[in-house]
């Protein structure tokens, strides 16, 4: 069952007043969906847009790029009477800001604000799916999946995470995929964060280190296999979290010294990513990966596990898809990119020539209007209510 795209042709028209549109997420923490968030809200503007934010909770390094963003605090529960509440004043929000269209962005804004838009009589309700869902508990994926069938529009950002909705009951006229944005600085020359050496390669992989499903063991693992073969290869680990320690550990044990270096969190990820020859995600569940985007963006080729939507991104023009949990054949795919520099050069370009044709930031802005207008105007609502 295919989602529906949306169209990319501009259907705003000269004249007409901006759209009050507001936009909800969890926390400002720096995952796929926040650094979404984060570029949307940047960029979707007057004159087309009026927007306002919202959050649940106020916390994260990206809440400094919004300044005093309300929250709606659920009080540790989905269910008690302080998430209650919270609702409550969201819609009273709503409704004082004339708010034509409401999307939420992730799971704990999607049961916060879709209910409370619906009771604001929010023209438009839209949610958010930028996940597979198998990272859920099943109570949760069915409290969202309850939760969407109230919505106008749910978006995706790749099929495979539709296809799951679907599956699940959701009506698919009412799916959206639309991809994730790259801003422009993704495709900019960036300086190495680590210096070029003569002779010495690099392989690297960009994760948050608090789930065990980024699988940054099975990084490890491989890294071995590819240091008997090419002991002057280096290995870096960008991203930070609870799980860095236990990495750290097995790092050494393992026997990769120094060649495996950890970066922390990083917020120079186009410079991270220059200092690199290939990129890697050995992650065990993936939507659709900002990280594999941003990779191709910087000319990379990249080796990722045939999960979720990475099949919607890599193929043997841009790298190298690699069966689920077969590690020897992740480092085979690894060593052949390595030993060629010709064929590292030949897939960067496919893969950047790739995500500037269906990832660029004005390309997915445009499908998002598109979506909002399209569905105002099924309403009878384009021009914003008194």
């Amino acid at each position: 069952m295919r989602a529906t795209n949306t169209a990319s042709i501009n259907t705003t028209r000269p004249g007409d007043p901006p759209i009050s549109l507001f936009l909800m997420i969890n926390t400002f923490e720096t995952g796929g969906s926040e650094r979404q968030f984060t570029v949307l809200a940047q960029n979707l503007t007057p004159p087309q847009f009026e927007t306002h934010l919202g959050c649940i909770n106020r916390r994260g390094p990206l809440a400094g790029s919004f300044g005093d963003v309300p929250q709606f605090r659920l009080g540790g529960s989905l269910f008690g009477w302080k998430s209650l509440r919270a609702r409550f004043a969201l819609g009273r929000h709503l409704r004082s800001r004339h708010v034509q269209v409401a999307h939420a962005f992730d799971f704990y804004a999607n049961l916060t604000l879709i209910p409370a838009a619906k009771l604001a009589r929010v023209p438009v309700v839209i949610g958010s799916h930028r996940q597979l869902g198998d990272l859920m508990t099943p109570a949760q994926f069915r409290a969202q999946t309850a939760a969407f069938r109230w919505c106008d529009a749910v978006v995706c950002n790749s099929q495979a995470a539709a296809d799951r909705l679907a599956a699940a009951g959701v009506p698919s006229e009412r799916l959206a995929v639309i991809g994730n944005a790259l801003p422009t600085a993704a495709f900019e020359p960036a300086p190495p964060a680590l210096p070029r050496r003569p002779g010495t390669l690099r392989v690297g992989m960009v994760a948050r280190m608090n789930h065990r499903y980024k699988n940054h063991s099975g990084f490890l693992r491989i890294a071995v296999q590819i240091h008997e073969r090419m002991p002057d290869v280096e290995f870096l680990l960008a991203g930070d979290g609870p799980l860095r320690p236990e990495l750290e550990r097995q790092a050494a044990a393992l026997g990769l010294g120094g060649r495996a270096i950890f970066l922390g969190d990083r917020r120079d990820i186009p410079a991270v990513l220059a200092s690199l020859d290939v990129a890697v995600l050995t992650s065990d569940s993936e939507s659709l990966s900002n990280v594999i985007l941003e990779a191709m963006a910087a000319r990379l080729p990249v080796v990722a596990y045939n999960v979720g939507g990475n099949a919607e991104l890599v193929d043997d023009q841009r790298g190298a898809l690699v069966a689920a949990g077969n590690e020897n054949s992740f480092a085979d795919a690894i060593h052949c990119l390595l030993s060629s520099a010709d064929l590292r050069e030949q897939q960067g370009n496919s893969a950047r020539q790739f995500v500037e044709e269906n990832f660029s930031l004005d390309r997915v802005l445009r499908r998002y209007e598109d979506l909002y207008t399209t569905l105002l105007e099924k309403k009878g609502q384009r021009r914003p209510t008194a």
